[in-house]
């Protein structure tokens, strides 16, 4: 890696990631391109993480949080210190194929107007499937992975999606910045798409790369049935719909956005995770009042018109049912 300013800075927030971390760092030094660095924010961990990690690859820019800052306030941390003109964000469970950050790259270079790229996402476990090839919106007001759990033989072509996951994402620094990072009250889950919805709202794009591969666990170090992984996604999910919604879109999907409330509330009862989603909801629409006032901001800012938004989101149930990519070609 050179000594001068880096083309892309990789952000890797750690909390007890166990061997994950170093297991992770040992894909990233391993790729064709090179002109990065490398920068992991340590959350506190109580595990041995990170010293078996710096063992390996002492050269690694490491920033001690000193507290469990969670997700988006680690990596904003990080951003504001990181040299490169791209910020590479990177889950310590996603372990990127040798020519990742090249596939990056060529993507940018492609699409000079795109500020963000996702990658596409192989489920590490079974290498047959899909584990995310762009973040989807749907109309109701829930997000998923497109394609997820699909054979990758059904992966969708290179083009734009509504937000790339940040398990592994490129998004150009300045716009990061300028757009004010990951929206910290999320703490953890959803915040790539909450982001992703504010740059729409900007009247900024993303694209997912088909040829930018990493392999993730997914939920790897928390559990994806955990109860915080339960309590963070649905109540961030409730915020997430309620802060970027264009008014008239808000008061449309609303009956819709009720009715999958009761409805995931009986698959998580069913699963025995009720209590959980049930504290999510209760913060989830109990927090409201107070952000409201971030709300207004985001819409009085927004260049990109309701029916701008309409267009980018999936309508369909069906689609929903079977996390169905949702790609515009390029």
């Amino acid at each position: 890696m050179n000594s001068s300013a880096p083309a892309v800075s990789v952000i890797i927030v750690n909390y007890n990631s166990g061997p994950r971390l170093r297991r992770c760092l040992d894909h990233l030094v391993a790729q064709h391109f090179r002109d990065f660095e490398i920068l992991v924010v340590d959350n506190a961990s109580s595990d041995d993480s990170i010293a078996k990690a710096r063992e390996a690859h002492a050269d690694i820019h490491l920033i001690e949080a000193g507290a469990n800052l969670g997700f988006a306030a680690a990596n904003n941390l990080a951003a504001k210190s990181a040299k490169g003109e791209w910020l590479a964000f990177l889950n310590p469970d996603a372990y990127a194929a040798p020519d990742w950050l090249e596939a990056l790259l060529r993507g940018a270079e492609a699409y000079p107007d795109i500020d963000a790229f996702g990658s596409t996402q192989i489920d590490d476990k079974d290498r047959d499937r899909i584990d995310g090839a762009g973040d989807v919106y749907h109309a109701f007001g829930f997000a998923y992975r497109g394609g997820f759990g699909q054979p990758v033989s059904e992966l969708p072509p290179e083009g734009e999606c509504f937000a790339p996951c940040a398990a592994a994402a490129m998004i150009r620094k300045e716009t990061f910045l300028r757009l004010g990072g990951f929206f910290e009250p999320f703490f953890c889950y959803s915040e790539d798409v909450d982001f992703g919805f504010r740059m729409r709202l900007a009247g900024a794009r993303a694209m997912q790369l088909r040829k930018a591969v990493v392999y993730h666990e997914g939920s790897g170090v928390t559990g994806r049935h955990s109860e915080f992984t339960i309590y963070h996604g649905h109540r961030n999910r409730t915020w997430t719909w309620y802060l970027n919604m264009p008014l008239p879109l808000l008061i449309a999907t609303a009956p819709f956005h009720f009715l999958l409330d009761l409805l995931l509330f009986a698959m998580t009862a069913l699963r025995g995770e009720g209590r959980a989603y049930l504290r999510a909801l209760r913060d989830g629409y109990g927090g409201l009042p107070g952000l409201s006032a971030e709300r207004r901001k985001r819409q009085q800012e927004r260049t990109a018109s309701a029916a701008d938004i309409a267009r980018a989101l999936v309508w369909s149930p069906v689609q929903l049912l079977h996390r169905s990519p949702h790609i515009r070609e390029s």
